[in-house]
């Protein structure tokens, strides 16, 4: 079955709910999903004929079907992660096995992070991006309230202001994360810098789609010699051949851009980040100036709302302990499978809050020495930081201008950065 020919991309020619532009940026329709698979039929054919696959036959294959797995959309059709996935199944199936027996709990809830991780190491080894984390974060939340609603507030065990609480709790949550993944900002060439333009039709796959501004979009050249040039024309010689050698330092050879101070190329986005902290595989975005804040504000009221999620459904199925005592020791707790379903959300929710509160008082510390996760590595790799309280906290001592002091840069940096061209990105 051949392909339909496609008709060339024109701007005036809106497309339609099911069509896209596939990654030759050709114009292409979803019924036409299962028409020209040149990768899967070469790999068919060579394992009919049992002749070697090729290196990167399952890639150009995978690429194909996330390229073509779309749904509708009012502006054409939108991809599917096919990462987005294996959360989606996989958790609620755990879960609920994990209900059926104490060991089967011990099991799932040792397991399930191990797996985690270990994916995690891999991808992050691999430099490659990815929705598994966040799809696993946005369904724990909801699921995890989901069940709280239909397993604990339909008993009565709760009242209606607790249950509005905890919705208040999500509901902040869920705008912050929003707000987050708007941007951390990103550095660009200065016009005066700029030589040439390339447009391109589809984003790269390891180019941040926030930063290219959408599915058509230009890349800006910027002349390395006429900005380190530019960039030392003012002070004395001695001063100049300094600058020009830091600007030299901070050259980025893929975003072809001097980057400004404290900025950093992330290998995962694809771009440079203004004040780079890190890249969160949770939210599948860089932390940087814009969005330090508000990355925060969302780890607070998370561990705020789970934490007093966690006291009320374990007062629910162990109504005589104490929680503390309860989470450890809940007799009979597996007679029934609702009260155990509850007690296993209750240990698996407790596990990824003690996750993510070591990584906000991670972040507190990093903010009250004006310092950011990644030049703690730098500072480290390089022995030039000190350590203190055995590793917790990484003095870099470049930054630093006194506790309050660096609060205060770092509730106002967000203000002062130059409002940014490119549209947000979408939740996934």
């Amino acid at each position: 079955m051949k392909k339909r020919s496609h008709r060339a991309l024109d701007q005036e020619d809106p497309l339609c709910c099911c069509e896209y532009v596939n990654r030759q940026g050709e114009r292409s329709h979803m019924a036409a999903c299962c028409c020209d698979c040149e990768d899967l039929d070469e790999a068919c054919d060579r394992w009919m004929k049992r002749e070697e696959q090729k290196t990167d036959s399952v890639s150009r294959v995978l690429a194909t079907i996330n390229d073509r797995l779309r749904v509708p959309w009012i502006s054409g059709a939108r991809p599917v992660d096919l990462s987005l996935i294996p959360p989606l199944i996989l958790l609620p199936v755990f879960l609920h096995i994990a209900s059926w027996h104490y060991l089967l709990g011990i099991i799932v809830l040792t397991t399930l992070p191990v797996t985690v991780l270990w994916y995690y190491y891999v991808t992050h080894r691999k430099k490659g991006r990815t929705l598994f984390f966040l799809s696993l974060a946005i369904l724990s939340l909801f699921y995890m309230f989901y069940l709280f609603v239909t397993e604990v507030f339909s008993r009565g065990d709760v009242n209606h202001f607790q249950l509005g609480a905890v919705t208040t709790g999500v509901a902040l949550t869920v705008i912050f994360l929003i707000n987050t993944k708007r941007g951390p900002g990103y550095a660009r060439p200065r016009p005066a810098d700029t030589h040439s333009t390339v447009t391109y039709h589809s984003p790269p796959a390891d180019v941040d789609g926030a930063y290219l501004n959408g599915a058509r979009h230009q890349v800006v050249i910027a002349n390395r010699v006429s900005s380190l040039h530019q960039s030392g024309e003012s002070g004395t010689a001695q001063e100049s051949v300094e600058h020009r050698e830091v600007q030299r330092t901070n050259w980025c050879d893929v975003c072809k851009l001097v980057r400004p101070p404290r900025a950093g190329h992330c290998r995962i986005c694809g771009v440079c980040i203004l004040r780079l902290d890190h890249h969160c595989v949770w939210i599948n975005s860089c932390v940087g100036q814009a969005n330090h804040s508000s990355f925060l504000l969302m780890l607070f009221f998370f561990l705020l709302t789970s934490l007093y999620g966690i006291s009320l459904v374990l007062g629910s199925v162990c109504p005589q302990q104490n929680v503390m005592i309860a989470l450890f020791y809940c007799p009979n707790v597996y007679d029934q499978y609702s009260t155990a379903l509850c007690f296993t959300c209750a240990w698996y929710s407790s596990i990824v809050t003690g996750g993510l509160l070591h990584l906000l008082v991670l972040q507190l510390i990093n903010v009250s020495y004006n310092t950011t996760e990644r030049e703690a590595r730098l500072a480290m790799r390089e022995k030039t930081g000190r350590k203190l309280l055995w590793g917790l906290i990484v003095d870099t001592g470049a930054y630093s201008r006194g506790f309050w002091n660096n609060w205060t840069e770092f509730l106002t940096m967000s203000k002062t950065l130059e409002a940014s061209t490119s549209k947000p990105t979408h939740l996934v």
